[in-house]
């Protein structure tokens, strides 16, 4: 587990005291923000890896532990060929920027899906950007790509069953910390903190059992258009909630 150091510059409005450990967001808006300036939506993917960019930048500068965003889901695979290849080049754009970038951003990047799907090309450069930056402690990004919450959930019961048909475990013994430990996330606390931009409110299949008590943050903001500003609204926003996990 990484040890993570605090920021210093934590920004006015926020109590550095009590910030979310972890963040995540789905990063939702991009289309539109490109059909609103009648722009192919490949730019609006575009403008929204350089928003990322920035906001995992931000969040370990301000003393954010975990960020984790919503790349690419399960779902998105039905959208049209040219779109998912321009997303697919971008995600390879990025990797390659973060590789170069490495020394200075610091950031320990882990990917939480399938990655089995992607072009051989594509996977390597995941497992270069993962591998080169597992000496980093400062911050982790975790980036969901072929991700979906129930797929995650699935494969978890998938190994436990087998396990418990190899007489490896008694069915009765299996415990919610023994799922968690088969997830993506497993080592990772689930985050305090959702965010969805661009006005839909839903979850739409992202960390489905991580969140059971994650608070929420929604605004209309696009993706593209999301910024420093705008996260911490969104911390302040939390940080003005009382947190229960049931309690009284």
């Amino acid at each position: 587990m990484p040890i993570f150091r605090k920021s210093q510059n934590t920004p006015d409005g926020v109590d550095p005291g009590r910030l979310p450990r972890h963040i995540a967001i789905i990063m939702d808006g991009n289309g539109r923000w490109a059909q609103k300036r009648g722009l192919p939506r490949t730019a609006g993917h575009a403008a929204g890896a350089e928003t990322f960019r920035t906001i995992a930048n931000y969040c370990k500068e301000i003393g954010i532990e975990y960020l984790t965003v919503y790349a690419f889901s399960t779902e998105n695979w039905r959208r049209p060929p040219e779109e998912v290849g321009a997303i697919m080049r971008l995600l390879g754009r990025y990797l390659d920027e973060a590789l170069e970038d490495m020394e200075r951003n610091r950031i320990r990047i882990v990917f939480f899906g399938d990655l089995e799907p992607l072009t051989p090309e594509l996977r390597a450069l995941c497992d270069r950007a993962h591998s080169a930056s597992m000496r980093y402690s400062e911050a982790q990004a975790n980036i969901c790509l072929n991700y979906g919450g129930r797929d995650e959930i699935t494969r978890a019961v998938r190994a436990l069953a087998r396990e418990c048909a190899a007489g490896e475990r008694d069915p009765e013994s299996i415990t919610e910390a023994d799922i968690s430990a088969r997830l993506y996330s497993a080592g990772v606390p689930d985050p305090d903190l959702i965010i969805r931009p661009s006005g839909e409110i839903r979850t739409s299949n992202f960390l489905l059992w991580q969140s059971a008590y994650s608070e929420y943050y929604f605004t209309d903001v696009l993706w593209p258009d999301f910024s420093k500003e705008e996260l911490n609204r969104a911390i302040a926003s939390y940080q003005a909630r009382s947190r229960r996990f049931g309690g009284v």
